[in-house]
């Protein structure tokens, strides 16, 4: 598989899936954690997620203008992840739930989140970029989009088994304290504390309190705070595996940090003493760096579409789906909940990306693999499908404030999960059209000294797309559903007609 690209793409791949594992642990649970730790709402905990969504990738681009004027682009990536080893320690430390005071508590979170998100600005953007120095000779040249699909393919494995062992954390504590997981019990613990909850929510609270309970329930207030203290701590201790994961990548990394390129080095025999000096015109630099911004401009839209998986996606999970009919049964812990939907998409990456790259290596021999910039195109139509798949499967379906006031629906009044199932897989599609291609893009338009800051570009459009994500928090609580999911197709495919309209521009600038 690694045949014909340089030595260092397997370590760099096996370093960032480690960090990869870490994050995706956290992402899959962060804004159930928020709701069942602070009884927030969709709507407070999507802003609360898209904040921190967005500083993950505008402060790489930070990281990018670190390491490009220092140099020590291998540095700045060991500090990204010990300083993001040590947030996943501060939001992994349980505390009590009730909160005793909601403020403080929630800004310790976020504290913790922002300590992660700075680290991983530190180091997300610059492996990327020293990815692509690998591939600036004519020896490997030809097979960048190649080698960044591969270095992602490997950044999910690790997202593959994260949600599934925060899963079976949570699951597995809750049963070690006599209960069972059950998606509408935080929400409604949270209402009861509260006292918002109508009397058909009451009533469904009682019932669901002595199904999931291998004793009597008596008192429900009693077990209502019992069990939210339980299902959040389960979740502490899912957040502490990532600190594991972020020392096995530092180690990955520390091991193979001879196999990387040195940009310093490699821009000392180029000729080039400092980073204010540069290798071609300032034409053709201004050219890239037009063509950078207006691809950055276009994928926003993808990535806020895109990153929905973690967002509404999740509450519709959590809301409307049989998590009945999904389920892995370890015997002793059974992993059961919204979050598994979170591994769907990186297993149908694994699955897909050698079948994508099977498909353009032919098209490649034959001389008719489309270019980067029309790969992109075609990416956001997909994308608009896959929304399009969930217009449909939404329609008829009661909008959030009505699940609230019945409690939470029945199995039997959720929906297959097979709709989400086949909405991941039309999102992966599209992710592999996009994602690694456009970094790719990056990597082989962006002028030399810029590398850096230019793949911060790209990680800063998406966390513009990021910090757009509530929106769809919004409408998911205030409208129907097919409205909310009409709106990301929408926009889906303007991109994908502003991107066409750019074609023959981006193509020409690229060669």
């Amino acid at each position: 598989m690694f045949k014909n690209h340089p030595k260092g793409l397997l370590a760099s791949a096996l370093a960032n899936m480690g960090e990869r594992f870490g994050f995706y642990t956290m992402m899959a649970i962060l804004v159930l954690f928020l709701q069942a730790k602070f009884g927030l709402s969709g709507t407070n905990a999507g802003l609360i997620y898209s904040i921190f969504y967005f500083s993950i990738y505008i402060l790489a681009f930070v990281g990018g203008l670190i390491a490009d004027r220092t140099r020590k682009y291998k540095t700045t990536i060991l500090i990204g992840l010990i300083v993001m080893a040590l947030g996943y320690v501060m939001i992994g430390i349980p505390t009590p739930t009730p909160v005793p005071n909601k403020t403080l508590f929630l800004i310790i979170s976020c504290l913790g989140l922002f300590i992660i998100a700075f680290g991983n600005g530190l180091f997300k953007g610059n492996l990327q970029a020293l990815v692509g120095q690998m591939y600036d000779n004519d020896k490997y040249g030809k097979m960048r989009d190649s080698g960044f699909s591969l270095f992602y393919m490997f950044i999910n494995v690790g997202a593959l088994f994260s949600p599934l062992a925060a899963v079976g954390m949570r699951n597995g504590w809750l049963a070690k304290h006599g209960y069972e997981y059950n998606p509408n019990l935080p929400e409604l613990c949270h209402a009861h504390i509260e006292g918002t909850l109508t009397p058909e929510a009451s009533a469904r609270l009682a019932n669901l309190a002595n199904e999931v309970s291998a004793a009597p329930v008596t008192d429900i207030s009693a077990f209502v705070n019992d069990y939210l203290n339980v299902f959040t701590q389960g979740f502490h201790y899912a957040f502490a595996i990532a600190v594991g994961a972020m020392l096995i990548s530092l180690v990955i990394y520390l091991v193979n940090k001879k196999n990387f390129p040195n940009p310093a080095i490699k821009l000392k025999k180029t000729g080039v003493s400092d980073t204010s000096n540069v290798i071609m015109d300032a034409k053709e630099i201004k050219q890239r760096l037009y063509a950078l911004f207006a691809v950055f401009g276009v994928v926003i839209f993808f990535w806020f579409s895109f990153h929905q998986n973690g967002l509404t996606l999740t509450y519709f999970a959590k809301d409307y789906t049989d998590l009945s009919m999904i389920k892995i049964d370890l015997g002793i812990i059974e992993i059961k909940g919204a979050e598994i939907f979170q591994s769907i998409n990186p297993l149908f990456i694994v699955l897909l990306t050698p079948i994508i790259m099977a498909v353009f290596g032919w098209l490649r021999a034959k001389g008719r693999e489309p270019s980067t910039p029309r790969k992109i195109a075609i990416g956001m139509f997909i994308a608009a499908l896959a929304y399009f798949v969930m217009t449909l499967g939404s329609m008829g379906l009661p909008v959030k404030s009505e699940v609230d006031a019945m409690g939470g629906l029945s199995d039997a009044q959720r929906v297959t999960p097979f709709l989400l199932i086949g909405t991941y897989f039309i999102l992966t599609v599209a992710e592999l059209f996009i994602s690694p291609l456009g970094i790719s893009f990056v990597s082989k338009v962006a002028p030399p000294h810029l590398q850096g800051v230019m793949q911060g570009g790209w990680l800063g459009a998406t966390a513009i797309g990021n910090q757009l994500l509530f929106i769809g928090a919004i409408l998911y609580d205030s409208v129907p559903l097919w409205l909310t999911w009409s709106l990301f197709v929408t926009v889906c495919l303007v991109s994908m007609l502003t991107m066409i309209f750019m074609l023959k521009w981006l193509e020409r600038v690229a060669k």
